[in-house]
């Protein structure tokens, strides 16, 4: 069975047996939560796509107004929220003292504010956050924020490489401007992409992530150094948090 049509079982399964009905889907204008947000529309089961700009590029926006609306019409079980969060993240950065903050604290604050968002409409329609992490962010370099969008109750495509995210999306004939856009967490007001910030390509992460042994040239070196440096630095996010034990 191809796995458009075993994750949709998997989630819808996920549901039944914990006494729930509602997904709910952070959207971004990206592939990972266009991917995640189509799979849960099509369980049938009643599916909450929210965006939540906060100083967002408008083309990012753009994307995910335009992945909502395929959805709509598409799905019956649809309902898409537009919540702009940029208010409450100046007005809750402002109660900060000033020494506390800095850009990454700052790009790390808005995920956190969205993941509040998303459990307060889960908590009230008796549903989920679902995870829109792929496996090289959730378990191969870290990249997400924790108690951010690392905050969820089920990672349906945290299995996958980002290369088979990509080959599932047009299976499931998601909007050829998303495919074609650069990956981008979406959190800094410069409009970095992942690949600014990680310094190396999704596909050389997947490569690093499945290199073994062997001889590598200088480039490859650089990709494998580059992969361990992150690893490294964000397995805090990807370990069960540390519990003194009497």
């Amino acid at each position: 069975m191809s796995l458009e049509k075993q994750i949709p079982i998997w989630l819808s399964k996920y549901l039944k047996k914990n006494n729930l009905n509602t997904f709910v889907i952070g959207v971004s204008g990206g592939i990972d939560s266009a991917v995640v947000s189509t799979l849960c529309a099509m369980t049938g089961y009643d599916t909450k796509l929210v965006l939540m700009p906060i100083h967002q590029n408008v083309d990012e926006t753009n994307r995910g107004l335009n992945h909502c609306e395929f959805l709509k019409n598409k799905f019956d079980n649809v309902e898409v929220i537009i919540s702009d969060l940029t208010d409450i993240y100046e007005n809750f950065s402002s109660k900060v003292l000033t020494k506390f903050k800095n850009k990454l604290s700052l790009a790390n604050t808005r995920a956190r504010i969205r993941m509040t968002m998303l459990y307060m409409i889960a908590g009230g329609s008796n549903g989920i956050v679902v995870g829109t992490g792929n496996k090289v962010e959730d378990f191969g370099v870290g990249f997400f924020t924790k108690y951010g969008d690392g905050g969820v109750d089920i990672s349906p495509i945290a299995n996958l490489m980002k290369s088979e995210v990509y080959t599932l999306a047009k299976k499931l004939q998601i909007n050829q401007e998303i495919i074609d856009a650069l990956p981008t967490d979406g959190l800094w007001d410069d409009g970095r992409s992942d690949e600014d910030q990680l310094g190396v390509t999704y596909d050389d992460l997947e490569w690093a992530m499945n290199y073994k042994s062997g001889e590598l040239d200088e480039e490859l070196s650089h990709v494998i150094q580059v992969y361990k440096k992150h690893r490294k630095q964000n397995l805090h996010k990807m370990i069960k948090i540390p519990v003194f034990k009497k």
